[in-house]
């Protein structure tokens, strides 16, 4: 549950170090977007705001335009660039109603209280929207309504929480990369498995989430992120064992600047910091940075759009759905909140300075990639205790 809750703190407070960068470099979008940063101000209100209490961002900028409607579109902060929204409004008439949330728990609560209501459009992640859907409080899709939705990259299709596409629309995934600076390590890193070799001894980071770094482990010994095997997870916290030397820094916040600074040489990371230490890259106050794909295979998690089951106004939400999944939209959209491209169609439109690390290679498909998935608890527990003997072995 903390893959990909944790990204969304990182969005807002990268925003002024990439505007930093930006401005130093010279450099401005024409176009009125931020680039790949994952930030910007997109926020209809502060986090967890009801929709009333958050405003509207279309209708600021299209004040005494004649309606079309309105649609309660409700997420994160910073997920859109202010010109999609704007777009929308202005082709369609319809005004959006930002309103944000903390936690997909917030979420998901206010959701419950509502019986399905007060939203059209929900943004959430992969593992609450599958309590969402049992609970019935998303609606089943009409994509005939959806003429862009052949656009989707069937990778981020079929997944357990919703396996036959039925209830969601992807828009953006966090996907589970190493960032290294060559000169740093003298070696090339294409696998998890790198990591553990002898020239790296105090020279890498990684982030606080257990089920990712246990994962990466389980990954180098050939098994699922997802086994619910006690003496697997077990193999794979003695596995981790023998990396501990290798580990500098176990840490959440800012890893990409230790990264960046030099502190360490190879990073795992969140997807929002990947996109940091690149931009900073891009721009030259950073090294040279590489992603690597690990050859094991990848964890991923998804971000989608679904419909609650009571949507006030439901019509508006497939034009909106439909709108962003648009390949010219959508590369808007990924190129500004930093995330990887769920669009196969929006990919070659987006910047060369940012696809290596919005996109996936084009010979990846779903056999290279493994969503991290909801477990039981005694696995849970079993990898609880395995990343409790890990952090004590690295201090």
């Amino acid at each position: 549950e903390e893959r990909m809750l944790i990204m969304k703190r990182w969005i807002s407070s990268l925003m002024a170090a990439v505007l930093l960068i930006s401005t130093l470099a010279g450099c401005s979008g024409g176009n009125g977007q931020s680039g790949a940063s994952g930030s910007g101000g997109a926020s209809g209100g502060a986090p967890g705001s009801s929709a009333a209490e958050s405003g509207t961002q279309a209708e600021r900028s299209d004040a005494g335009k004649t309606s079309g409607g309105e649609l309660v579109l409700y997420t994160w902060e910073n997920m859109f660039p202010q010109e999609v929204l704007d777009g929308f409004t202005q082709e369609t008439g319809i005004k959006v109603n930002y309103a944000n949330f903390d936690y997909d728990e917030t979420m998901l609560a206010r959701l419950e209280a509502a019986k399905g209501g007060d939203y059209d459009v929900v943004i959430a992640d992969d593992y609450i929207i599958e309590t969402v859907i049992q609970e019935g409080l998303a609606q089943k899709l009409d994509t005939s309504k959806l003429e862009n939705y052949k656009s989707i990259n069937p990778i981020y299709q079929g997944q357990f929480f919703d396996p036959n596409d039925e209830y969601t629309v992807p828009y953006g995934a966090g996907v589970q990369t190493i960032v290294y600076n060559p000169e740093a390590v003298g070696k090339e890193i294409t696998s998890y498995a790198d990591l553990w070799d002898e020239s790296l001894k105090d020279n890498v980071g990684v982030i606080a989430n257990y089920r990712v770094i246990n994962g990466m482990a389980l990954k180098v010994l050939g098994e699922s992120y997802n086994t619910e095997d006690g003496a697997v997870i077990e193999k794979a916290g003695q596995k981790l064992l023998e990396l501990a030397p290798n580990i500098r820094l176990i840490k959440d916040d800012n890893i990409q600047d230790d990264l960046i600074s030099g502190e360490i040489g190879a990073a795992v990371m969140y997807t929002s910091q990947v996109t940091m230490a690149m931009m900073a890259s891009r721009q030259g106050a950073a090294p040279e940075l590489k992603v690597a794909f690990p050859k094991e295979g990848i964890g991923f998690g998804i971000m989608a759009n679904f419909i609650p089951s009571d949507a006030p106004h439901p019509e508006a939400a497939y034009q909106f759905i439909d709108y962003i999944l648009r390949p010219e939209v959508s590369a808007k959209c990924y190129e500004y909140f930093g995330y990887y491209c769920t669009n196969k169609d929006a990919d070659s439109l987006i910047s060369e300075d940012y696809r290596e690390f919005l996109t996936l290679p084009d010979s990846f498909t779903a056999d290279d990639m493994e969503m991290i998935e909801n477990i039981s608890s005694d696995a849970m527990e079993a990898h609880q205790k395995v990343w409790t003997e890990f952090k004590a072995a690295c201090e």
